[in-house]
């Protein structure tokens, strides 16, 4: 009985999120288009007078593309990373080595998120401001780069587990055709371990969305549609984050709008899971 419990409870908290988010998205929505909420491309619901619907842009498109340049470039950075780290934990690091190593990595997952931020804002900036031109000190670069450090345990951990289930006598029919270890890495324990991988890439996707302390600091608070990484551009967590620290009196329209975001955020995430739970059951293998 308790474990059923346990298991409502999460869909319970689904539902109660749900419903917390409806009623102020349905207000936001009889004063903003639909259209004009997700295609427009100026956003200027935080400025200025905050209790007035009029002379607002309210089109989200500028907080979607800054949230997805943001995660595309912390994929960059924490798919290869992840993925290789996997590999060598699970096919080349003695016993010994595994040990040491796999809780030395998972470390980084315990890292308060505001101090990656900080570490974006005061040493990746610096140091990238030496390749590349900023306008600014807030840029999508750094937060990107940094978040993609932070999930490298996501993707190495679950991608390492997965690869490591894979069976033994996979391995060893490889190595008695006469492949060599990376051959049988690639080409037998990958493929093999495909559901797994895929998993772990779409829930680092899901953390990278969802993130909101590295973006607040370092992206900036700004809200302008760009597509180059050298500029700052405000997140849909970061504008969450801005709103919800007390900004926006109760029942103004930018109180709305932090709703509409935040179901907009809601709803990528379960689009996200979503697909992620139909490649792993396409590519899931049984043994």
């Amino acid at each position: 009985m308790l474990l059923i419990a346990a298991a409502w409870a999460s869909v319970a908290v689904t539902i109660g999120i749900v419903v917390s988010l409806l009623a102020p998205t349905v207000t936001f929505f009889t004063h903003v288009g639909l259209g004009d909420f997700l295609f427009g491309t100026e956003w200027t619901g935080g400025f200025g007078d905050k209790f007035t619907w009029d002379d607002k842009s309210w089109g989200v498109l500028p907080l979607v593309v800054a949230t997805f340049i943001i995660t595309v470039i912390a994929l960059l950075v924490a798919v290869p990373l992840g993925l290789g780290a996997a590999i060598y934990l699970s096919e080349y690091a003695s016993e010994r080595v595994r040990k040491v190593l796999k809780p030395v990595l998972e470390v980084l997952a315990g890292i308060p998120t505001v101090v990656y931020g900080f570490m974006a804002l005061t040493v990746f900036t610096p140091i990238l401001a030496h390749l590349v031109q900023f306008n600014t000190i807030h840029n999508m670069l750094s937060p990107g780069i940094v978040m993609g450090f932070m999930i490298v345990p996501t993707v190495a951990s679950l991608s390492q587990d997965a690869m490591s289930a894979v069976p033994l006598a996979l391995r060893q029919g490889s190595y008695a055709l006469g492949a060599n270890r990376m051959k049988t890495t690639l080409r037998v324990v990958f493929p093999a371990a495909l559901s797994g991988i895929v998993a772990a890439i779409v829930l680092g996707i899901s953390r990278a969305v969802g993130e909101t302390m590295i973006v607040t600091i370092a992206a900036g608070s700004r809200a302008h549609l760009t597509f180059d990484p050298r500029e700052g551009s405000q997140t849909m967590t970061g504008f969450i984050a801005q709103i919800a620290s007390g900004d926006a009196p109760q029942g103004s329209p930018v109180y709305y709008s932090l709703f509409a975001v935040g179901a907009l955020l809601f709803a990528i995430t379960l689009l996200i899971n979503l697909v992620s739970i139909r490649m792993v059951r396409k590519y899931r293998q049984a043994y």
